[in-house]
């Protein structure tokens, strides 16, 4: 008895899991100043707001053909099919085994004459039955982990669906800075082609000068060489849009010039909102892996304590195929096994300190997103300002410019001036034309930008199926 009480305390000693600590807590949102109103609402499909039924189907063929996002809903497939395995695990367990056997039973064991000594047939066949109780939630624990890696596999979904919509109207939003950009280069060359032809006029009356002619070639070059750049920059756009839709060169030339409305109007906040964290995909996915993870801190502590088994059998057992037939081969068993953790070498221990360290890794990761996305917020309001601002400015710029060369044409008009001193005004003023529609794509693309950070049209409710 006394010994008895030993292995018992034993047992029970070998149950208890050791006491952990984390070392790593979730960053407060009130610790990063998200103190703004909530974010305004967003379409789901906010890119029609540019108005450009190419740039709409773009989206949709990337929606359904990137190898990027089909390698995400892959990904949620497998944590489906991961919770669907958990789950069954709560079930009893059914199997149906057999086995036959020609054997040479021992003549000096238990087994009486005839057979002993001789070679007969054993032969088995059972229905067996198994069934794990869970008294102490270790299964359910399993359960709940996988059904929140789910959800966190559904929400990178989602985070996937809205940066592969954001990067195909970020590009196309380049396409259409080099059609005006080629635009702009286009009517400078036709400008400067009859300026040209003015010069080459005058010279042939010998009325303008070798300099004044090489003056005039050296302007149109330099709009031919504009718009030779803007229609590589074009180029690049559509076979970048191309590989985004998941498709080749032969959808890229189908691409036809875009229609869109840079200026579409989106909701701009004056601040970070207070309610950023909840309406981000992947901060609301990182979260959920941090639940991931702490139910596995929870599957790795009750590993320390006893499983309780249900197990039956019913089946035939006989040695001869002839004895086997027989109802007197029947055999029916049924009972508890109980499973006691009493010395492992540490497996269990090691295992629940590297639970904690995930729930650790989990949260500084949660940690990092969250910085990462009040940074990419305020950034985004920031560029906002800023491109405004220089956008205003770039018009002063052009209005100067656009004067002081009609100034200019007088003054070579009424022979106060050479024509040479029109040469830098007109170079300055097709650099700020470029500029001004650098800027008027910069800004769309900082509102695009703003939309993205603030988690699109995603709502926490699009992660269930």
């Amino acid at each position: 008895m006394r010994r008895a009480g030993l292995l018992l305390a034993a047992g029970l000693a070998g149950c208890v899991a050791p006491a952990t600590h984390q070392s790593v807590a979730p960053i407060a949102p009130a610790a990063l100043g998200l103190s703004g109103p909530r974010t305004p609402a967003i379409a789901p499909e906010w890119w029609r707001a540019f108005a450009d039924p190419q740039l709409d189907r773009i989206v949709a063929d990337a929606l359904a053909g990137s190898p990027d996002l089909q390698s995400a809903l892959a990904r949620v497939a497998q944590a489906e099919a991961q919770f669907a395995a958990r789950g069954a695990e709560r079930g009893p367990d059914v199997t149906l085994t057999g086995q036959a056997q020609a054997a040479r039973l021992s003549g000096r064991f238990t087994i009486p004459p005839p057979f002993a000594g001789s070679v007969q047939l054993l032969g088995t066949a059972a229905a067996n039955l198994g069934y794990d109780f869970d008294l102490f939630g270790r299964q359910r624990a399993a359960i709940v982990q996988a059904g929140v890696v789910v959800d966190a596999a559904r929400l990178d979904a989602t985070a996937a669906r809205l940066a592969l919509a954001g990067a195909v109207v970020q590009t196309y939003l380049d396409l259409a800075r080099a059609e005006t950009q080629a635009g702009v280069a286009r009517r400078t060359i036709a400008t400067r082609r009859s300026a040209l032809g003015l010069v080459e006029a005058q010279r042939r009356n010998q009325l303008a000068s070798g300099v004044q002619h090489s003056a005039a070639e050296t302007l149109l070059a330099q709009a031919e060489q504009a718009l030779t750049r803007a229609q590589g920059a074009r180029s690049l756009a559509v076979n970048a849009l191309a590989a985004l839709a998941g498709r080749g060169p032969d959808y890229a030339a189908a691409i036809v010039p875009t229609t869109l409305k840079p200026d579409m109007a989106l909701p701009v906040p004056a601040s970070v909102p207070a309610d950023l964290l909840g309406r981000r995909a992947d901060i609301v996915a990182a979260r959920a892996r941090v639940e991931a993870a702490e139910a596995g801190r929870q599957v790795a502590r009750r590993a320390f304590l006893p499983n309780i088994n249900l197990g039956a059998l019913v089946g035939l057992q006989a040695v001869g195929l002839g004895n086997f037939l027989t109802l007197d081969a029947g055999t029916i068993g049924v009972g508890p096994a109980l499973s006691l953790p009493l010395f492992d070498n540490g497996r269990n221990k090691a295992a629940l300190a590297g639970a904690v360290a995930g729930v650790d890794a989990a949260i500084a990761e949660y940690n990092g997103r969250v910085v990462a996305a009040a940074r990419e917020a305020a950034d985004a309001l920031a560029q906002i300002a800023n491109v405004q601002a220089q956008a205003r400015e770039q018009e002063a710029v052009l209005v100067g410019l656009r004067r002081t060369a009609r100034l200019n044409q007088v003054r070579v008009g009424a022979g106060l001036d050479s024509k040479l001193g029109l040469v830098d005004t007109d170079v300055r003023l097709l650099e700020a034309e470029q500029a001004r529609a650098d800027l008027s794509t910069a800004a769309a693309q900082a509102r695009v930008q703003l939309v993205l950070a603030l988690g699109g049209g995603f709502t926490p409710q699009d992660i269930r199926p």
